[in-house]
């Protein structure tokens, strides 16, 4: 039977008063997210562009770990936080059977240049 992760992620904005309270409770939450069975990752991020926009991204080896993660009290902690979003948070959960690497970068621009390899990342125009 295939193995697939799961990806699930969070993206919400937080009213400008409340960013630093949500940022802290994020960040204990994704330090005791890490320690739970069947974590592969779990990371806050703060949006660049958009002020007060944060995404949690968690990776989580099975359906099974994930679906006792969103059982635990931890988790319905951060539904509680959700609910100071200034909008409807974007919530998904991504099933990933294959990843590749720098290897799909090589293989496409390879094309790009006309087919020969360069054995690196030069990039040629």
């Amino acid at each position: 039977m295939e193995k697939h992760v799961i990806q699930a992620t969070i993206t919400m904005a937080i009213p400008p008063r409340k960013s630093g309270e949500a940022l802290r409770i994020f960040k204990s939450f994704t330090e005791q997210c890490r320690d739970e069975p069947g974590c592969i990752s779990c990371h806050i991020y703060e949006d660049l562009q958009e002020k007060n926009v944060l995404m949690l991204k968690e990776v989580w080896t099975s359906a099974e770990d994930l679906d006792r993660h969103l059982r635990s009290d931890e988790y319905r902690n951060l539904l509680l936080i959700l609910e100071l979003a200034l909008e409807q948070p974007e919530i998904r959960f991504d099933t990933i059977s294959s990843s590749t690497g720098i290897e799909t970068i090589e293989k496409a621009r390879d094309v790009i240049v006309g087919g020969g390899r360069s054995g690196g990342l030069a990039i040629q125009s």
